[in-house]
């Protein structure tokens, strides 16, 4: 009891525990007591303290080196001797005769001293943001705890660990769950429960398919007491036309999808839409991963060459054009750059576009590294030339059949024309010396001459035989019109005949070439190139008997490969991400040392290895992630979780979502029934008021009318015109299509308020919600039930239905509208809901 009191006594004494003694006279009869107080109280504190968790190098200290240290110590610059981004010149000794880091020693580490310093000369970083102070609290604890080094998990080959066994049965029975529960068992959470039925069958519709369930639809589910009902439903989503809208959409985000060239013209890019139906109907079929990579960066050097593979080299035409550069070659580079920037990004989560001018400054790529991936695409000429804006991008891709009528067609009318012509210069002989100079310039001129003269200079036998000529060509011009139209798809339809060598340029610039490098991989892959072939191994030529370089085909296989310590990451992790709002790394585009670390690297190579294992199969991924009870937890907070993990990392519960900008509106269409749920097919032009099209330099130049039935399809197929993106999606985050976006922002902001009040497009589809309720002929009450019912697939509570016939009521009272106006601004209100614009 005395020692509780006393330790009770001097505990908020702190230091000055002994000045206070010696006031009082008690110093020395006080001192054996006061140290073993002393001794018992850190004894008592170790043993109710556990030790601080070690610090994960990869996941914790190198984002911050990273971030706040590359710059000026990085890879390409070690100012002072100092560099972090390898061990060994982390921990070696600095030109000032000092160390950055001294394992075990913080006191010793200057790094520390630097990041910490009031002495703004000294502070580090010099510019920018500074270290905060928990970034200097875990580096601190770092090097305590001995500075564990520890190679970027993204540059280690992928691992193939086994799922841990955790104490609670229901999350054993799906490994994802089980590397989560472990996770979640050791920071002190336990996961949400599961949500209900009508949140979870919500939730699938809209992830696997963009659209919401009919109220019939959410019905079937929630009164479906079978084991199997949500994985049967996942099944039954997987194999709707409609899935493949809503995850190829996904992709076209990466592989920034647009029609138009951009720039002032922006001109329409021909048959652009056939790759958008390629890859809604790759996803559809469920096309194995691998393939859909070779076919979009190789589709023409494949051993068998399809339309469909043909269709998928788009994938090239898809960026900017400048049909009028000022550099022409510094153009040709720019674009080779995007070509890179959204290769490297989208398949390999790599920013190898940061190499362009200098060494990558965070992650070990040196810029020969960007110039050797650059080599791989020699053969991909631009996109058009000022004199013909297709015969680059455009592949005749007319069956055998067809092309034969063609070119029958073909050589009878040059036959035709042969003997005609032989006539005409009979007659043309004959005729004056300034008629006969006439007939040499232009077509015009010598029509004009042979139409007045040609008869006045031929035989009675030559003009009838002249004559019949003129009667087959008109037919032969005639039977060409009936043939069925040629059917191109753009993509890869010229090589370069001679595509030349591969310089690194120096500080990037395109007109100071320096050494010549040939086609290899990253370094950082340690893989040998395979033998690139001096000519193509396809068959398929273009009209100039030119030949591609098979280059793209040794650079797919590598990509392609279940040995890429890259791909088959990064395609999981964005799986991952498109249910569960982010990815086990949140920056999708970015594994490098830059981006954000895994929250569970065991699980994403589990994930990767296991998709690799199954064939690269998609849906087979949908299935795993969506049975999981980490998917199926309701998004409900709470303040353990809220404090522990705040930012959900450890997913203890299901992040709730915005819809995105195709989902508002598609919505909108669907639940007043207007939806034309028709699939694939050319794009459509959405109705755009006259102050929209005026902010073209030339005012709806390249906009066209499309009829009612069509504007209402789903937003997919909706023009993408690079410099007139429609107002409401745009509104809501759709993505800058110059650019490959990993991730589409999701804002609250005030034009998504108003283009849900006062678009000409909310009024139109409110008054249709009205009509497709029968609202005209029934009464208020019930007008709130419906809407309500069509919306929500829900009942309306007794509360909303007073508050929505007092809004009825109002409106036609004492605002003095009709009744039909005013159930259609009820319906707008509707669609206006926090419910209808979020998703649990």
């Amino acid at each position: 009891m005395i020692r509780q009191i006393a330790s009770a006594f001097l505990r908020p004494l702190g230091s000055n525990v002994a000045l206070v003694l010696a006031s009082f006279g008690l110093c020395g009869a006080m001192g054996s007591i006061t140290a073993r107080l002393d001794a018992a109280e850190v004894a008592a504190d170790t043993a109710k303290t556990p030790p601080p968790a070690a610090v994960d190098f990869t996941k914790q200290v190198q984002p911050i080196l990273a971030k706040r240290c590359f710059a000026c110590h990085g890879p390409d610059k070690a100012e002072g001797g100092i560099s972090f981004a390898e061990q060994e010149s982390a921990f070696a000794e600095a030109e000032s005769g000092e160390y950055a880091i001294v394992p075990g020693d913080v006191d010793a580490s200057m790094l520390v001293a630097r990041i910490t310093t009031d002495d703004e000369f000294e502070r580090m970083p010099p510019d920018g943001d500074p270290v905060t102070a928990s970034e200097a609290e875990l580096l601190s604890q770092w090097i305590a705890q001995g500075a564990a080094w520890g190679t970027h998990f993204a540059f280690e080959p992928m691992g193939n660990p086994d799922p841990p066994q955790v104490a609670y049965p229901l999350w054993n029975e799906n490994p994802i769950d089980a590397f989560l529960y472990a996770s979640l068992d050791q920071a002190g959470l336990k996961p949400n429960a599961s949500a209900d039925r009508r949140t979870l069958v919500r939730r699938a519709y809209y992830d696997l398919t963009g659209l919401p369930p009919s109220p019939s639809e959410v019905d079937a589910f929630v009164n479906d007491d079978s084991p199997d009902a949500f994985s049967e439903l996942v099944d039954r989503l997987l194999q709707s036309p409609h899935y493949g809208e809503r995850w190829g959409r996904h992709w076209l985000d990466l592989v920034r999808y647009a029609e138009s060239n951009s720039f002032e013209r922006d001109n329409p890019k021909p048959n652009a839409w056939k790759y958008r139906d390629y890859v809604i109907k790759s996803f559809n079929d469920d096309k194995p991963y691998d393939q859909f990579v070779r076919e979009q960066l190789a589709g023409d050097e494949l051993d068998t060459v399809t339309t469909e593979s043909l269709t998928a080299t788009g994938y090239y035409r898809l960026g900017i054009w400048d049909d009028e550069p000022a550099d022409p070659v510094q153009a040709r580079f720019d674009e080779m750059d995007d070509l890179i920037t959204t290769t490297g990004q989208a398949f390999l989560g790599l920013t190898i576009n940061c190499a362009r001018c200098h060494d990558h400054k965070i992650d070990p790529i040196p810029q020969s590294d960007y110039y050797s991936m650059l080599s791989f695409f020699e053969d991909v000429t631009r996109y058009a030339t000022r004199g013909d804006a297709v015969e680059n991008n455009q592949i005749d891709v007319t069956s055998a059949e067809l092309k034969a009528r063609y070119h029958e067609n073909d050589e009878a009318r040059k036959k035709i024309e042969a003997a005609m012509h032989e006539i005409e210069q009979a007659g043309i002989v004959k005729m004056s010396a300034p008629d006969q100079r006439a007939t040499e310039g232009p077509r015009r001129e010598r029509d004009k001459i042979l139409k007045e003269k040609l008869k006045d200079h031929l035989s009675a036998e030559q003009w009838r035989e002249y004559e019949s000529l003129r009667k087959q060509l008109r037919d032969n011009q005639r039977e060409l019109k009936q043939l069925p139209p040629r059917d191109s798809v753009m993509g890869l339809a010229k090589y370069p005949a001679d595509p030349g060598k591969t310089f690194v340029m120096f500080r990037g610039n395109p007109h100071s070439p320096g050494d010549e490098v040939q086609p290899s991989f990253p370094e950082i892959f340690e893989t040998a190139i395979a033998e690139v072939p001096a000519t193509s191994k396809v068959t398929r030529v273009d009209a100039f008997n030119n030949r591609s370089l098979g280059r793209r085909r040794v650079l797919a296989d590598w990509i392609a490969s279940e040995d890429n310590r890259l791909t088959a990451r990064v395609m999981v992790n964005r799986i991952w991400q498109f249910h569960f709002g982010r990815g086990i790394v949140r920056s999708s585009n970015n594994f490098g040392q830059l981006g954000t670390p895994p929250t569970h690297p065991e699980l994403l190579d589990w994930l990767a290895q296991t998709f690799v294992d199954n064939g690269w199969k998609i849906k087979d991924m949908h299935r795993m992630i969506m049975n999981s009870q980490a998917y199926q937890m309701s998004s409900a907070s709470h303040e353990q979780g809220l404090a522990i993990d705040p930012a959900n990392d450890l997913f203890w519960r299901f992040d709730p979502r915005r819809l995105s900008a195709e989902e508002v509106r598609d919505s909108i269409l669907a639940v007043n029934g207007s939806l034309n749920r028709s699939v694939y097919g050319p794009s459509f032009y959405e109705k755009l008021s006259a102050e929209v099209l005026a902010g073209q330099s030339r005012p709806g130049q390249g906009w066209g009318d499309s009829p009612e039935e069509q504007r209402n399809r789903r937003s997919i197929y909706i023009h993408v015109k690079r410099s007139l993106l429609t107002p409401l999606l745009t509104a809501f985050d759709f993505p800058d299509p110059d650019l490959t976006c990993e991730a589409r922002f999701a804002t609250l902001q005030p034009g998504q308020a108003l283009s849900l009040l006062n678009s000409d497009f909310i009024h139109e589809q409110s008054a249709m919600f009205a009509k497709s309720i029968d609202a005209a002929n029934i009464g208020n009450a019930e007008v709130v039930r419906r809407a309500v019912n069509a919306a929500f697939a829900r009942e309306a509570t007794e509360a909303e239905i007073a508050d929505g016939v007092a809004l009825i009521e109002k409106l036609t009272s004492t605002d003095g509208i009709t009744r039909d106006r005013a159930v259609s601004l009820y319906c707008l209100t509707v669609m206006n809901w926090n419910e209808f614009l979020f998703l649990d």
